[in-house]
């Protein structure tokens, strides 16, 4: 229904300018997530390496 009447709209401007909304959401939405899963791999690599370190720790006694 509302996309019918947003390709009804003869008043281009609103259909313009939701397309910009949408663009401008996608694209903060990637940089979150592009930030975000940078992160989680620190965090990963970083237990990763205190995991290895006890192991070596507990090997040796």
């Amino acid at each position: 229904m509302f996309i019918r009447k947003l390709f009804k709209n003869e008043e281009g401007a609103t259909a313009i300018e939701y397309g910009l909304i949408a663009a401008l959401v996608a694209i903060a939405a990637i940089s979150a997530m592009d930030l975000m899963g940078k992160e989680v791999t620190n965090t990963f690599t970083k237990v990763q390496k205190n995991l290895e370190t006890a192991n070596k720790a507990a090997d040796a006694k």
